[in-house]
């Protein structure tokens, strides 16, 4: 009996050893090599705007639409005239007396909601231009967050600068959030290994799990707490705001860091904990912009809680009209109303009763 029980021991260390030393050795495979045995999840998954977050620019999709027909201005005196030729991509940046030509090398942003350029300066420093290229007008706007700015030379006319490598706040992070697997810096410029968030962003690096196909060798976000779900998330689309951190919540730049608002939500709150980004998005689908989902969505939870208030209403309805109707000589119209009207206060009175209503919605 002790020798089964020892030689069943060192099975499962053997086990839980190889699968730790499996994980720890497996690399980035890429997002067609998963496609080869989910082949559903690869074809759908790569049309959300998470798989085409980030192209070479001349190389994007929307690239023939980023030319202006004419030159744009920026105040006091700035001209910018955009070019796309032979797969080069670049913009004229000039004043009364100087002139700036700078090679647009990067496009961040599937184009569903906007595409913001980027350009290497040196190796330290990177340029996210001033103009952003917006669909849903067809044209170029203000890069978010450099409306306020007001430049004082050619130079800073052109955009924003940012340092490589800043922890804080460099652009190394805008390219790990649009793209997948380790971001190489090792040499003078910044380089993805996979453009675009594919399966392995999520999944974690899946050699292993492709050499043997074990679900404990792959990561899987589904398998995580709601909360942690949203700081996983919150990554890149910011994370839950910590207590101690002051949020203006009427900023229209904050509106757009979905995890520090689902946090401060009745529907996470009262959740205790269930609520989480998968709730409504499903993660390897193409996010769905018809309200007819959503308010299914919303119905799977808060349906049971009405129930009861609305059948006792539409009962106490039902009852209150057949007695007028049988009892009165009133129009069908009015033992309608009354029907009806019946139903409302009945519903929102046993709602109350129940602490279901809250006034504030």
């Amino acid at each position: 009996m002790a020798t089964r029980l020892v030689c069943k021991c060192t099975v499962v260390i053997v086990l839980c050893a190889w699968t730790v030393l499996g994980a720890q050795s497996a690399t980035y495979i890429g997002a067609s090599a998963c496609g080869k045995c989910h082949p559903r999840e690869f074809r759908q998954q790569s049309a959300t705007g998470h798989a085409r977050s980030l192209y070479p620019a001349a190389e994007h999709p929307l690239a023939s639409a980023f030319v202006p027909k004419t030159a744009l201005d920026r105040k006091p005196g700035y001209g910018f005239r955009f070019s796309l030729e032979e797969k080069r991509f670049q913009v004229h940046v000039f004043d009364a007396k100087n002139v700036l030509d700078i090679p647009i090398e990067w496009a961040f942003g599937a184009g569903e909601q906007a595409v913001t350029f980027v350009s290497r300066i040196d190796q330290s420093w990177y340029l996210e231009h001033y103009f952003t290229y917006y669909p849903a007008i067809g044209h170029m706007g203000v890069t978010p967050g450099q409306h306020s700015l007001e430049p004082k030379a050619l130079p800073e006319a052109a955009g924003l600068m940012y340092k490589a490598l800043d922890e804080d706040a460099g652009i190394l992070r805008c390219f790990q959030c649009h793209s997948t697997g380790p971001v190489d810096t090792s040499g003078a410029t910044i380089r993805p290994a996979e453009t675009g968030v594919h399966c392995e962003a999520c999944h974690g690096p899946g050699s292993a799990h492709a050499r043997t196909p074990d679900r404990k060798l792959i990561q899987n976000p589904k398998r995580i707490a709601a909360a942690e779900l949203n700081v996983f998330c919150g990554k890149c689309h910011r994370p839950p705001a910590a207590q101690s951190t002051l949020i203006d919540w009427n900023s229209s730049w904050n509106v757009r860091h979905q995890p520090i608002y689902l946090s401060q939500s009745a529907c996470f709150r009262k959740s205790e904990g269930a609520l989480s980004c998968f709730s409504c998005h499903q993660p390897h689908e193409a996010l769905r912009r018809d309200s007819g989902y959503y308010n299914r969505v919303c119905a799977s939870c808060h349906a049971a809680g009405h129930a009861e208030p609305a059948m006792t209403g539409m009962v106490a309805g039902l009852i209150l009209m057949l007695c007028v109707r049988q009892f009165t000589h009133i129009a069908f119209t009015w033992y309608v109303l009354i029907g009806t009207s019946a139903t409302f206060l009945v519903g929102c009175s046993t709602s109350f009763l129940l602490g279901d209503f809250d006034a504030s919605r």
